[in-house]
């Protein structure tokens, strides 16, 4: 129970997030396998830390209620004394009013770590009923930069390796291609795919595997239910409804394998309700899920750019820009252009525009066009997939390449 060694792992962004003083519950929440219970492990016991440890995703505590919680804190009281001051609970999810047991412990003054892997069950509760005593750490795969840190090999082979194998941590751990492809495939199949049927308990799966492989296929894609279910009803020949798909949707948003970014009219300083965009949490996991085909590094490194902002602890949104245009006959024609990212974090904000490369003159003015009609003073970015020097335009815009973005810390500012 209180045994663990974290030691052959890499040290994470999360742990000068925890707070050892605190009187409200430390609750990590993440996708599966991020490394959300090994951060835990590893900061207790490097502080020096006694703590009781209670594995809910082991087979044997399937099932379990607030109730056998009780009879297991009476086990760690008798192995080891009243006097263990920290209650590990992992993978919590699942327990059923698991809210109420963990405000009476620390309403005992017993310091409280919880981990869960899914966004439905833990933050409605954390809002509704901890109030204010559940302090919230959400847990990403490895950044690009973490990744490296470990990654025997040099910057450019590191980075077609993420595009391709994604940064869950135990991927740095295998050594060949066969290794990685069957631990993503297994892992995809066999634990989220199976968490969801289970949890939501559907049976009509063939539909929800559609609904991935699309959402897969088209990373960063302008997409809606409603868009979806047309699909389906014209290609697939399914009657499928909009209300089904937009809960296989978010399914998959609670389980944190994707995370949808909304429209944000600039201009008008709104968010437009539909069409969305999605984005993988991990692309390893998508690539393994359409059999590592579509390698597409411009659609990859958008990902991987979203990403990297929304490990910052940035909201990302994407950006609308609505222009209107004089056409040759002199009509007057509405239209949009998009900057692919809205980052906002309390007062900084910035726009980022994602380029593969920019080759022509008519491809630089066709990435610069958006940004040029925003009219505010905040900071202009636009990141090429590939190593450049960092310049800045006569209008202010930015221009780097994604290893300086990716691999520099304070690369926003630079």
């Amino acid at each position: 129970i209180l045994g663990y060694d974290p030691s052959k792992w890499v040290s994470r962004r999360e742990e000068s997030l925890f707070e050892f003083d605190s009187t409200m519950a430390q609750v990590v929440i993440g996708i599966r396998r991020s490394g959300k219970s090994t951060i835990c492990h590893k900061v207790l016991l490097e502080h020096g830390i006694r703590y009781g440890y209670v594995n809910l995703d082991d087979d044997r505590l399937l099932g379990m209620e607030t109730k056998d919680l009780n009879t297991v804190l009476s086990c760690i009281y008798q192995l080891y004394g009243t006097n263990v001051p920290y209650l590990f609970l992992d993978e919590i999810q699942d327990v059923d009013g698991w809210h109420l047991f963990v405000n009476r412990l620390l309403r005992s003054k017993m310091r409280i770590f919880v981990t869960g892997s899914n966004a439905k069950f833990l933050s409605k509760d954390i809002i509704t009923e901890f109030r204010g005593r559940g302090y919230e750490i959400k847990m990403y795969p490895l950044c690009f930069r973490e990744y490296m840190s470990v990654y025997q090999g040099s910057e450019q082979a590191g980075l077609n390796e993420y595009m391709l194998y994604g940064g869950l941590p135990q991927i740095l751990f295998y050594k060949s291609e066969e290794q990685k492809v069957n631990y993503l495939k297994s892992l995809f199949e066999k634990t989220y795919i199976t968490d969801i049927k289970e949890r939501y308990e559907i049976r009509k799966d063939d539909d929800l595997e559609e609904v991935i492989n699309i959402l897969a296929s088209d990373i960063g894609a302008l997409t809606n239910p409603n868009k979806l279910a047309n699909t389906f009803r014209s290609e697939k020949k399914s009657s499928i409804s909009y209300d089904t798909i937009k809960e296989y949707i978010d399914h998959l948003c609670d389980s944190f394998l994707v995370e949808k970014a909304a429209r944000y009219d600039i201009k008008g300083r709104r968010y437009i309700n539909s069409p969305f965009k999605y984005y993988f949490m991990d692309l390893g996991l998508r690539n393994a899920r359409i059999n590592f085909r579509q390698f597409e590094k411009s659609h990859l490194i958008e990902n991987m750019i979203y990403n990297e902002m929304r490990v910052r602890g940035f909201n990302v949104d994407v950006g609308a820009v609505p222009i209107v245009l004089t056409t040759i006959d002199g009509k007057r024609q509405r239209s949009v252009l998009e900057v692919d990212f809205v980052c906002n974090m309390g007062s900084k904000k910035y726009y980022i525009q994602s380029a593969y490369r920019m080759e022509s003159e008519a491809k630089i003015e066709q990435e610069r066009a958006s940004l040029l009609r925003v009219d505010d003073s905040f900071k202009k970015i636009i990141i090429l997939g590939e190593q450049c020097p960092i310049t800045r335009d006569e209008h202010g815009i930015t221009t780097m390449g994604i290893y300086d973005f990716l691999l520099k810390e304070n690369s926003l500012e630079l």
